[in-house]
């Protein structure tokens, strides 16, 4: 999880073949679950929001 946004903004357009400034919004995983970004363009620039969990993980 060390893409920032133009690594997810990459992501979602080369693997999900979205537009990541579409307004939809993409959540990312890290790979032990404790961990998500959100990408998210709200009409005047990209918003990318994290979450860590201290106990349990993301399914």
């Amino acid at each position: 999880m060390r893409k920032g946004f133009d690594g997810l903004a990459a992501l979602v357009q080369d693997h999900l073949h979205r537009d990541p400034f579409s307004g939809q919004v993409f959540v990312f995983r890290g790979r032990a679950g404790r961990l998500i970004k959100v990408l998210w363009w709200d009409g005047q620039g990209l918003c990318l929001f994290s979450k860590r969990l201290e106990k349990g993980c993301f399914v």
